[in-house]
């Protein structure tokens, strides 16, 4: 009997019937209604029915803004695991290694070039199931060199944060990379190439206080949580009750923090345009001709007593005096 019911009867189970996987339907966090993982993707994790935008993985985001999907990851530079020892309930090293399985990434940022709108582009994007997307030396050395590869390829550098800030597990030593990634904007900006920011949910902490509020443009998707320190933190210390909305996209939106609130859906073809438009680099003496003849007659000394108003200076702008005759 146990031979039959540990043995045979499993095998024709297993023939009969299939499982069903667990994860076909997903449950929306802001209405509750749930949705087919098919419709899910292709609606790019949406929710079709309250517009509620779900949080996504680097991987996803990267294939959803590059042409084709298309891109190549670079290789990041090599950091200490555990440069301080740290353990709270467990040791950090085993926190990382259980980020790591969950993932399938060494960190919580992936760093990839390739074309958008047939230009090319470097992102940098976070994955915030690694360890709630947070800061460490590891992220802010991948920003540097993201930074370095847009200034050598002379191309855009656009940054994708979702974190929740600085990964105490390293201290004082995560707090140092918000003015290294300050200093890697920076050099994107001295060689004259434009820096987007794309604002997801949640964009806290000190990556909200350092290179995510820097962006030429700064694009958030609806919804997204985005500020320094946590909503109930805030109440508790002015002791007053926050309003309706606070500190998300759209509220910052109202309140000149952020510029564009874009639909996901709607977030390659934004992008595109801004690259094209900050791309465009035309000369002033292309845009404000100067004439020779003008710009000779701008060189003589005016004669104040002479001046008639009305005329102006071909290079300045400023009145300037007829010579040798009048106006008429």
């Amino acid at each position: 009997m146990n031979w039959i019911s540990n043995f045979v009867r499993p095998k024709i189970r297993a023939l009969v019937h299939k499982e069903v996987p667990e994860n076909l339907w997903r449950k929306c966090l802001s209405c509750a209604q749930m949705i087919f993982h098919r419709e899910l993707e292709a609606n790019l994790l949406v929710c079709p029915h309250c517009g509620y935008h779900m949080r996504i993985g680097a991987k996803k985001r990267l294939e959803m803004l590059f042409d084709a999907g298309s891109y190549k990851t670079i290789e990041l530079p090599e950091t200490p695991a555990d440069p301080l020892k740290f353990r709270d309930r467990k040791r950090y090293t085993e926190r990382l290694k259980e980020a790591q399985v969950k993932t399938e990434e060494k960190e919580a940022i992936l760093v990839a070039h390739g074309e958008m709108g047939g230009m090319p582009v470097v992102i940098a994007a976070f994955d915030f199931r690694f360890m709630g997307g947070s800061m460490g030396m590891a992220v802010g050395e991948a920003l540097l060199t993201a930074a370095k590869l847009a200034v050598l390829q002379e191309a855009p550098l656009i940054t994708i944060p979702a974190s929740g800030g600085a990964r105490m597990q390293e201290g004082i030593l995560s707090l140092m990379q918000m003015p290294r990634t300050v200093i890697a904007v920076a050099q994107v900006k001295e060689a004259g190439l434009p820096y987007i920011v794309l604002l997801s949910d949640p964009t806290t902490g000190g990556v909200s206080a350092s290179f995510a509020m820097l962006g030429d443009v700064a694009l958030a998707e609806p919804g997204a949580i985005i500020g320094f320190a946590g909503q109930r933190v805030i109440e508790e210390t002015i002791r007053e009750t926050l309003p309706d909305g606070f500190q998300r996209a759209e509220y910052l939106l109202d309140h000149g923090m952020v510029d564009m609130v874009v639909h996901r859906r709607d977030l390659r073809e934004t992008i595109i345009r801004l690259l094209k438009l900050l791309g465009e680099r035309t000369p002033l003496a292309e845009v404000v001709p100067l004439p020779k003849a003008e710009s000779e007659s701008a060189d003589a000394k005016p004669e104040s007593a002479d001046a008639k108003p009305g005329s102006a200076d071909a290079a300045t702008g400023a009145p300037a005096e007829a010579s040798g005759g009048s106006a008429e």
